[in-house]
C-alpha cells in the first residue's frame, strides 16, 4: 500500500500573465462551494440577472439544495437592505424566474431572506469639493456680519452647498 505524502502538492505554474479573476479562481471556488454555489456566476453576474432594483439592494448569500434532489430546485438565500425586505418577499417568484431564465434551466425553486446583514458592495462616489469662485464670493458676502468664526464657517459651507446645488 502506497503512503500518501503529508505535504501539499505544489501549485501548478501557469508560466504566463493572468488576470486577478483567474488567479483567485481556485481559492474562491472552494469557498463558494461551501456556500452551495457550484460556480461564481451567480455572484459575478447578479447585476445582470436580478430585476431592478433588486440588483442593487440584494445579494446572494447561499444556495441550499434539498436532500436527494438533483441539480434542480434549490433555495436561494438573499441578503438585502432592511428597507427592501417586505418588497423582496413579495417579488421572490419574479427574482427566482429571473435567475432561472439567466441560467436557462430550473435552478432556484424559492427565495428566502438571509439573516446576515447586507453590505453595499459599491464604493462611495467621490465628492467634488471645488466650489465655483462666484458662489464662494456670494456665500462669503452673505455671512460677513456673523461674529462667531465657527458659526460663520458652518454657514458659509451651507451657503456654498445650497448655491452650487450640491446635495
Amino acid at each position: 500500500m502506497a503512503k500518501k505524502s503529508a505535504e501539499p502538492a505544489e501549485p501548478k505554474r501557469l508560466n504566463r500573465a493572468v488576470g486577478v479573476a483567474e488567479a483567485l479562481g481556485g481559492v474562491l471556488d472552494s469557498a463558494l462551494r461551501k456556500r452551495g454555489f457550484a460556480t461564481r456566476d451567480i455572484l459575478a453576474n447578479w447585476a445582470a440577472m436580478a430585476p431592478k432594483p433588486y440588483d442593487k439592494v440584494a445579494m446572494p448569500a447561499e444556495l441550499k439544495w434539498p436532500r436527494g434532489a438533483g441539480h434542480e430546485g434549490a433555495t436561494l438565500f438573499l441578503r438585502c437592505a432592511e428597507s427592501q425586505r417586505l418588497a423582496l418577499t413579495h417579488e421572490a417568484p419574479l427574482i427566482a424566474a429571473a435567475v432561472n431564465r439567466y441560467f436557462g434551466y430550473f435552478l432556484v425553486r424559492e427565495i428566502k431572506l438571509s439573516a446576515a446583514p447586507f453590505i453595499r458592495s459599491s464604493a462611495p462616489r467621490p465628492q467634488n469639493t471645488t466650489t465655483p469662485p462666484e458662489v464662494a464670493r456670494h456665500a462669503d458676502q452673505a455671512v460677513a456680519e456673523v461674529d462667531d468664526p465657527a458659526l460663520k464657517d458652518a454657514l458659509k459651507a451651507l451657503g456654498e452647498r445650497i448655491l452650487s446645488g450640491k446635495r
